[in-house]
C-alpha cells in the first residue's frame, strides 16, 4: 500500500493549471477526482460530469480531466474561466498512425459550444476526443458538445458531433476510437513505400530584404538535403519576415496553422531552413507534438551516414556532440537523482549535469585522437613533398561533379550519385602525364552555404590538406541557377580556411545540361541524344567555336584559366588536362628557374 506523502505527492502532480485563490477543501475535492475510475465505451459519467460542473461553477473557472482509454483519470487542469491550458504531455504515440490515448473534458462556463481553440488542441495533441460540458445556474450538466480526430479529409482535421443532453450519451466510443486509428493505417498502407516513412513538412523563414540567394533556391537545397537523407517531402511553407519570433520562430498562430496543414497530410516531421536555438526547438517541439529538426540537423545527419573512414567518423561524431552539447535540456525537477560515493553526497548531480559532463568528456577524448590522426596526415604530406610530386586539390560545392571529375581524369571508381554530399573522405590518386610526369589529384569534402560552425571547425583539419596544393580546380555546376552564388560561397570558405592565395581553374561541369549547350551541340552536327563516351573519349563533344559562343553566353571570361566539360560525359577532359599540365609544370619551371 502506497505511504500517505507518496500518495500526497502522487495527486499533486496529476493536479495542474490555476490553483491560485482556491481553498483547501476545493483542493481536496479536485484530487478526489483524479481517484476515479470511468468506463472505458463512455465519454464521462453522469455522476462526475455533476461533480465537475459544480466545482467549476463554485470556483468560477474551467475544469479539466484528461483520461486514458482504461478509464482512468490521468490529469486534472484548472484554467480561468474563458479557456483551459493542457500541461506538457509525454509522447505517448508509436506511430503517426496512432492517437495520444487520451481524450479531454471540460467545463464551459458561459454555454458555449467547443471553440476553435479546443479543436486545434484536438488536432495538436492527437486527442482521442474532447468535450466540453455546459450547466445550469445550479450546477447540473445541461449539454455535451464533443469532437474526434478525422482521418478520412484533408479538408477537415475534426468532426463536430451533435449536441447531446444529459441522458443521451451513448456507449461505444472505445471501438470508434480503434475504427479511428484504423483508418489512420490504412492510410497509411495506401502510400507508396517512399513515401510512408519520414514524411516532412519544410519550413524557410526568410529576411524581406534577402541580399544573398532568392528563398526559393534555398528552399530548393533544403529538398536536395533531404532527398540526400531519405526524407519525402510532402509539402513546404516559405514566409518572408526580417524579425523571428524569439520562441517559435513565426509566431505561434502561424506556427499552429502550419502544424495543422501538416497534420492534415500526415506528416511525422518538421524541417526548418536555418538553425534554432534550444529554446525554440524545444518550444516548437512542444505546440507540434511532432519531430521539430533544423537545417544544421539534417547535414549533421547525412554526414554520419555518408562517413566511411575512421577520421571522418570521428570528425562527424564531434561535431554532432557539439551541436548537442548546448540542447541538453532539462524537462522537470523528477531528473535529479543522487550519485552515491565520497563526494556525492548532498543534493547531487541532476541527469543534465552528467549528460553534459560526459558529453565534454567524450568532446575532449575525440579532439586528442584527431590530433593524433593530424599527426599521422601531415607525415603522409611531408612524404609526397619528399617525392616532388605536384598535388592539385578538387574543390567546389556539394554534388557539383568533383567526384565524377575525379572518377573521368583517372579512371577510378571512387563513389558518385546525384546526391549532397554523397563523399565526404578525402580521396587521393595520381595523373600520368606525358613524358613520365606525375600529380597527385585529390578530391575534398564539398561546401554548402551557411556550413554549420560545428561542421566547418570539424574539417578543417581535413581541408588542412588543401594548403599543400601547389594548384587549386574549382569544379562548378553551371546548370544550376545558383552557381554564381555557390560559387562565392567556396571563394567565401577558401579564404576562410586562408587558402585563396593558391592558383585556381575554374571548371564548369554539367555543360550537356543546358539547353543553350544542347542548341550549340546541334548548330555542329552532333546529335540530340547525348550518351555516354567511353573512359578514353576526353576529347569528345562539340568543338571550339560552340565553346567560345557558351562562355560568351555564360558571361565567363574566354582569356581566364576556365573550362566548360561534362564530366560525365567525358566531354571537354582533354582541355582540361593540357591546362592542368601546363599551369603545374609552368610553375616547376618557374620555380627551378629562380632558384638558378
Amino acid at each position: 500500500m502506497l505511504s500517505f506523502s507518496y500518495r500526497e505527492n502522487f495527486f499533486i502532480s496529476k493536479l495542474s493549471g490555476n490553483l491560485n485563490g482556491l481553498k483547501s477543501n476545493q483542493i481536496q475535492r479536485l484530487k478526489k477526482i483524479s481517484e476515479k475510475r470511468i468506463r472505458e465505451d463512455v465519454i464521462i459519467s453522469q455522476e462526475i460530469s455533476r461533480t465537475l460542473c459544480e466545482l467549476s461553477l463554485e470556483i468560477g473557472k474551467q475544469i479539466g480531466i484528461l483520461i486514458d482509454r482504461s478509464g482512468y483519470v490521468t490529469h486534472v487542469l484548472v484554467g480561468s474561466d474563458t479557456s483551459i491550458e493542457i500541461p506538457f504531455l509525454d509522447r505517448l504515440r508509436t506511430s503517426e498512425a496512432r492517437l495520444r490515448g487520451l481524450r479531454l473534458v471540460h467545463t464551459h462556463l458561459k454555454g458555449e459550444a467547443l471553440n476553435q481553440e479546443d479543436l486545434t488542441d484536438l488536432a495538436l495533441l492527437r486527442l482521442d476526443y474532447i468535450t466540453a460540458v455546459t450547466m445550469d445556474s445550479s450546477g447540473n450538466p445541461n449539454a455535451y458538445f464533443s469532437a474526434h480526430f478525422n482521418p478520412e479529409s484533408e479538408d477537415e482535421l475534426w468532426t463536430v458531433l451533435p449536441k447531446q443532453y444529459p441522458g443521451q450519451l451513448t456507449e461505444g466510443i472505445y471501438d470508434e476510437i480503434l475504427e479511428i486509428e484504423s483508418q489512420l493505417s490504412r492510410f497509411r498502407k495506401n502510400l507508396k513505400d517512399a513515401q510512408k516513412e519520414n514524411r516532412a513538412f519544410l519550413v524557410g523563414v526568410y529576411p524581406e530584404r534577402n541580399i544573398g540567394r532568392h528563398p526559393s533556391l534555398s528552399m530548393e537545397e533544403l529538398k536536395e538535403l533531404c532527398r540526400t537523407a531519405e526524407v519525402h517531402v510532402v509539402d513546404t511553407f516559405i514566409q518572408k519576415k526580417n524579425r523571428l519570433d524569439p520562441s517559435t520562430v513565426l509566431g505561434k498562430g502561424k506556427l499552429e496553422e502550419i502544424i495543422l496543414k501538416a497534420i492534415q497530410k500526415h506528416v511525422e516531421l518538421l524541417v526548418f531552413d536555418l538553425e534554432l536555438t534550444p529554446s525554440q526547438a524545444k518550444k516548437i517541439s512542444d505546440i507540434a507534438d511532432i519531430k521539430v529538426i533544423d537545417r544544421t540537423q539534417l547535414i549533421l545527419d547525412i554526414f554520419a551516414r555518408n562517413a566511411k573512414s575512421r577520421d571522418g567518423k570521428l570528425q562527424v561524431e564531434l561535431a554532432q556532440l557539439k551541436y548537442l552539447k548546448g540542447r541538453l535540456t532539462e524537462l522537470d525537477d523528477n531528473m535529479s537523482r543522487l550519485t552515491g560515493g565520497i563526494g556525492g553526497r548532498g543534493p547531487g548531480e541532476t541527469k543534465l549535469e552528467i549528460g553534459k559532463r560526459r558529453v565534454e568528456e567524450r568532446i575532449t577524448r575525440l579532439e586528442v585522437e584527431l590530433k593524433s590522426l593530424k599527426k599521422r596526415r601531415e607525415i603522409n604530406r611531408r612524404q609526397r613533398k619528399k617525392n616532388e610530386l605536384p598535388v592539385v586539390g578538387i574543390v567546389g560545392y556539394t554534388n557539383a561533379g568533383k567526384s565524377t571529375l575525379l572518377n573521368a581524369l583517372t579512371n577510378s571508381e571512387v563513389l558518385s550519385e546525384n546526391k549532397l554530399f554523397a563523399t565526404l573522405d578525402p580521396t587521393t590518386r595520381r595523373i600520368r602525364f606525358p613524358e613520365e610526369r606525375e600529380i597527385i589529384i585529390s578530391d575534398t569534402v564539398g561546401f554548402i552555404h551557411d556550413l554549420p560552425p560545428e561542421l566547418s571547425n570539424a574539417f578543417k583539419a581535413t581541408l588542412e590538406e588543401l594548403g599543400d596544393s601547389d594548384l587549386l580546380v574549382h569544379v562548378v555546376d553551371v546548370s544550376n541557377p545558383d552557381y554564381k552564388l555557390q560559387m562565392e560561397a567556396v571563394e567565401k570558405i577558401l579564404e576562410e580556411l586562408d587558402l585563396s592565395h593558391i592558383p585556381m581553374i575554374q571548371v564548369f561541369n554539367k555543360i550537356d545540361n543546358l539547353e543553350k549547350f544542347k542548341a550549340l551541340a546541334l548548330q555542329e552536327g552532333y546529335s540530340s541524344e547525348f550518351k555516354k563516351t567511353s573512359k578514353n573519349s576526353l576529347n569528345h563533344g562539340p568543338g571550339l567555336e560552340a565553346i567560345a559562343d557558351l562562355k560568351e553566353d555564360l558571361g565567363i571570361d574566354s582569356h581566364a584559366d576556365t573550362v566548360l566539360v561534362s564530366a560525365y560525359q567525358g566531354w571537354g577532359l582533354k582541355t582540361l588536362l593540357d591546362l592542368l599540365e601546363e599551369r603545374i609544370y609552368e610553375k616547376a619551371f618557374l620555380a627551378s628557374s629562380t632558384e638558378l
